[in-house]
This record gives structure tokens, sequence and C-alpha cells, in this order.
């Protein structure tokens, strides 16, 4: 499926209605309407590309070195940092937990102002110096205490990232075309986890040049490499559709229209303020659905602050951990492309999620019930995608079920994320007692039971919300309550993918 097209051959009819409604209530620039279709959707075709070719690759990098970054500490645990800064296996915990207590709060606010931000790419780019400086800085810390301190600093500025990204590419792909674009973004999270572990072990070849640990050496070289890839990309990153340098005029047109036309309004034409969408937000039961069905993947997900010390298990030297912790994580990548791909193919969210959690429960089993080699790092090739999967899927369904207002989508993703993210902290705790870490796996098994009770009941909830809108004006003005506009119900919009 060429994810450019914006009507589906199955489904002719009812595009050609949703154009006609659309024009109605956003009138298609003068510069568009005289072309012809075949021309509009030719101009179509080169607005994604050129963001597929521009925008998708540099956020792609800055994904892969945000996870680089943060992950770093996990490999420094087989470097020596826990013994040079006298770290408790608790004392570890606490300066992988802490991280989030700047990056959880901070991302709310910072989605919030990114709506009024004329220049979000350069926003997102300082962001990435400022942290790529903080990491390189750990390198210098002589004491717990410093790096609990840098730890936070460092959450803060890595809040910017993951939603003000999810953010901006809403504002220049449409909802089906987004599916795509955030699995891109999860692949190069896991690339950016395996490059992690197979730099820190080249890295570590560094131990003791010029009487410097390879632990500090891991923190210097990739907090480089993300200030000077951060510095280049602020120059290039394109900003909003309407005022992006690289689109021609009629291009800019088209990204604003198509976007105007599939939801009701465009970021550069809504009247509703930050606050107010944040607000509106709040009172929709969806966005607390959602955020659970978050947290309790975010558990699943705190394997990867571990995931070396899981596979240490196995008991081979350090260096040899770092390169096994490799191809699960591209395995992953993999399996994000396929999985993008099924949905956006065949329409269906609910199914894709319900697959990875369910599987991942049978994968957190195998360690707690066997040491044997071969059964572990079976299950560890596929713990990265069964636990990470299901939250790919979820911010597709923010932008398929909350297109509008944008300030409503913002605030949703940053809580999505942030509030999600708190389970990040307490599981921290979790990875003691091994080989089989009964506390942390039984943790990951029960929360991927909620995972699939509450994604479940979304389900049905969602299907009452769509039978409401094709009812009577009481019922349609019921299912609006929550940020449905009307000129979405006269478009025919429904929540799709379940």
């Amino acid at each position: 499926m060429d994810p450019t097209h914006i009507k589906e051959p199955s489904e002719k009819e009812a595009a050609l209605v949703e154009e006609q409604t659309v024009e109605d209530h956003h009138s298609m620039p003068d510069s568009l309407r005289s072309l012809t279709e075949e021309e509009r959707r030719n101009i179509e075709k080169r607005v994604v590309r050129k963001a597929d070719l521009v925008i998708m690759p540099i956020i792609g990098l800055l994904y892969i070195l945000n996870y680089v970054d943060r992950q770093n500490l996990s490999a420094a645990k087989l470097q020596g940092i826990m013994t040079d800064l006298h770290m408790s296996t608790t004392d570890f915990a606490t300066a992988v937990a802490i991280l989030f207590v700047g990056y959880l709060p901070f991302q709310i606010p910072s989605n919030l102002m990114i709506t009024k931000v004329p220049r979000p790419g350069l926003y997102i780019c300082v962001a990435t110096v400022i942290w790529g400086t903080i990491s390189a800085c750990t390198a210098a810390v002589q004491s717990y205490g410093t790096l609990l301190l840098v730890r936070i600093i460092l959450g803060f500025s890595e809040a910017v990232f993951f939603p003000g990204v999810i953010y901006l590419l809403s504002a220049w792909y449409t909802k089906n075309e987004l599916g795509a674009r955030i699995g891109g973004l999860y692949i190069g999270q896991q690339l950016g986890n395996a490059f992690g572990g197979l730099i820190a072990a080249g890295v570590l070849k560094l131990d003791g040049v010029h009487g410097i640990a390879g632990w500090r050496w891991l923190f210097i070289v990739e907090g480089v490499a993300t200030v000077g890839i951060g510095s280049i990309s602020a120059f290039v990153m394109p900003e909003w559709p309407y005022n992006a340098k690289m689109l021609k005029p009629i291009e800019r047109e088209m990204a604003v229209w198509r976007l105007a036309r599939e939801a009701g309004a465009a970021e550069g034409t809504e009247q509703i303020g930050t606050w107010k969408g944040f607000l509106i937000g709040l009172k929709d039961p969806k966005v607390y659905a959602l955020i659970f069905c978050n947290m309790m993947g975010q558990v699943q997900g705190s394997i990867a602050n571990f995931f070396p010390t899981i596979v240490k298990v196995l008991g081979y030297n350090s260096t040899v951990t770092l390169l096994l912790t490799a191809p699960p994580y591209i395995f992953a990548a993999f399996v994000y492309m396929a999985i993008t791909w099924g949905s956006d193919r065949t329409k269906h969210i609910y199914w894709f999620i319900i697959l990875p959690v369910s599987l991942s429960i049978v994968m957190y089993a195998i360690p707690m019930g066997t040491t044997n080699t071969g059964a572990l790092y079976f299950a560890m090739m596929f713990m990265p995608w069964t636990s990470v999967a299901a939250q790919l899927l979820l911010y597709k369904t923010v932008n398929h079920h909350l297109p509008r207002p944008i300030a409503k989508r913002a605030a949703t993703v940053a809580m999505l994320n942030s509030i999600g993210g708190i389970s990040n902290v307490w599981t921290s705790y979790l990875w003691y007692a091994p080989p089989h870490y009964y506390a942390a796996f039984g943790a990951l098994i029960a929360a991927s039971v909620l995972f699939l009770i509450t994604i479940t009941g979304y389900k049905y909830y969602v299907r009452y919300q769509n039978k409401l809108l094709s009812g009577t004006p009481e019922q349609v003005k019921k299912a609006m309550r929550f940020g449905i506009t009307q000129e979405q119900v006269d478009m025919g919009w429904r929540y799709e993918g379940f």
C-alpha cells in the first residue's frame, strides 16, 4: 500500500463524499483548485516524499542517539562504574530511576510549549545538543551523589525529544501515514539499543588509555557524537509545513490543506488554545485508558534499562555480554517494520497490540523457570519487541482517535509518555536476585495481563462511541463531548482500528 494515497480503492464512494464535504468546510486554495485530481495527487506525493527523505532520517538518527545516551549507564555497569563510584545494587537502581525525576514532569509543559514555538525542529535540536553535553559530562563525575545530579539534569533535557517529535510528525503526516513513521522511530530506538551495546563493547578497549576508565570513555565518545550531530541537524531540520523552506509554495499549501481535509483543521488555523486543549484532554476517558495502558507497557519496556544485566546471567564476560545484547534489538527492528506495515495494510490496531503483549507473558515465564542457556537466549531474542511493540501502536491510536484539537493531541502524547514513564522509576528496584529475577518478571507478567484487560475494555468503549456517532442527533451530541468536531461528524469520522 502506498501511504501517500488519500483515497483507498475499496472506498471510492466514501472518499468522494469526504472530499466534497471537506471542500464545503475548508476551502481548497485557489492554486490547488485549478489543478486536476492527478496533479494534486502528484504534488501530495512530492510533499510526503520530501518529508520522508529529510525529516525522517534526521529524527531517526537523533532518536538512535537519544537511546544510546540514555541506556549507556546499563553498559557502564559492566565496565566498572559501580566499583569506581562505590555503588551498591540499590544505588545503581536509584541512578537509573532518578533520570525520570526530570524526564517525566517536563514532558507535558514542553509539549504544550512546542505548540507555540515557530521553529519546533530547532527546539528539538537544541535539546539534543544539551543532553549530549550533559551525557559527556557524566564522564567527569567522581562520586555517586554527583552522578545522581547529572542524571536528573539529563532527564530534563531528554524530556523534550520523544513527545515533541511525535507532535511534529503529526503536523506533517495524515493519520494513515503516521503509523509507519512512528514505527520508524521505534526501529531507531531498537537500533540505538543495539548500537549502544556494540559501541560499548568497542569503547571498552579504551579502558586505561590516558588513565581514563572505559566507562568514562563511553560517555565521552557518545556524548560528543550527539553534540556534533545535533548541531548539524539544527541547520537542516524542517519546521511546520506552512513555513518549510524545503517545500515550494504550492507544496506548502497542499501540505496544510490535506491535513485540514482529514481532521477538520490544520496547525496554522486552529483557534483552540494550548491550555484549553489540555483541559479537553483531561475530560476524555479515552486518555486515561491509554495512559494506563502505556504505564503497563512501560513496565514491560523497563527491561531495556537492565538488558545487559539480564543477558549477563548467561555467564559470559563483559565484552561478549554487550555483543549479545545487539541481536535481540536488531531482530526487534525488523519485527517493528512488519507490525507497522501489517497494521497500516489491514487498518487494524487492536490485534497487533494483543499479539506481542500475549507473547511477552510466555517470554517472561521462561527465565523464571529455567537456567538453560539456549532457552534463556531464545526468550531474550523476543523480549525487546514483545515488551515495546504495543507502545508503538498506542501512539498510533492517539493520532487516530484524538486528531484534533492539536493542543489536546500534543498534551495527550506528553501525558502518555510522562505519566506512563513513572513505571520506569519503581521497576528499577525489581532487578535483583539473578538468574531468575522473580520479582521483576512477575511484575512484567502482571502488567501484561492488566494491559490486555484494559485495551480490550477500550475496544468496546470506542465501538460504543461509533454507535453513538451513527445514531440520533442526541446520541451524536453525546459522542461529541470529548473533542470530536462538527466537521468530523460531517465527514463521517469514526474510531478506527478496534
